[in-house]
């Protein structure tokens, strides 16, 4: 058997188990909450040995940053899809529809989210991580409404196109945490869509707001 073909299997291999073992401790993490979740029991709900968590990872806590990047690039690949779809006269009431849906996923998401802010308050270096990945978030929006802007002038109270991303992200931020509490998506994803419309433009003709 040639050298190549049992390296490229063997990668193929590595690059398998990396992401069983990131899709196991996602489940786990989102059950139990990180701090409260051992090495054993990522390797028992992945099937494999620590053998294969530590060819992989060097502790618990590089998995889990590893985890939040890779789902974290993944919505900011899909917000910056969902915001490309219309030419530069962008339709913000559908924009905000597709970007709505991109954003609420799901609440295991939100819980292993909720666990990396607080652990990164708490540790600088992760602070920074969590920062350079918002900060893709929204510049990704920020690029997409400055391209727009001569079609879609944003409210003035917002300044600029970043102005307006940092409100879309906090926006976000908030209508989460509300979920995180209520488990009501719907719900959820209906407010979010009037809070942003409300944002982008003007309010004029969005149906009566939603208070709690």
């Amino acid at each position: 058997m040639a050298e190549g073909t049992t390296t490229g299997r063997v990668t193929r291999r590595r690059v398998r188990t990396r992401g069983n073992l990131l899709a196991a401790a996602f489940s786990v993490f989102a059950d139990k909450g990180f701090g409260h979740v051992s090495i054993e029991e990522v390797c028992e709900a992945a099937g494999y040995s620590r053998g294969a968590f530590y060819s992989n990872f060097g502790s618990l806590d590089e998995l889990f940053f590893a985890l939040y990047r890779e789902r974290a690039d993944l919505i900011a690949e899909q917000v910056s899809g969902a915001l490309a779809v219309d030419g530069p006269d962008l339709d913000v009431p559908a924009a905000v529809d597709r970007v709505t849906e991109v954003l609420l996923l799901d609440r295991d998401w939100l819980l292993v989210k909720t666990d990396f802010l607080v652990h990164a308050a708490r540790d600088p270096d992760v602070a920074r991580t969590l920062l350079e990945h918002r900060a893709r978030l929204r510049q990704a929006i920020a690029d997409r409404l400055a391209r727009a802007r001569g079609h879609t002038p944003l409210p003035a109270v917002l300044g600029d196109a970043d102005g307006a991303a940092h409100a879309v992200v906090a926006a976000y931020d908030g209508v989460t945490t509300q979920l995180l509490l209520d488990r009501d998506v719907e719900h959820a994803r209906a407010w979010l869509k009037q809070l942003l419309t409300a944002l982008l433009t003007d309010g004029s003709g969005i149906p009566g707001h939603h208070r709690d």
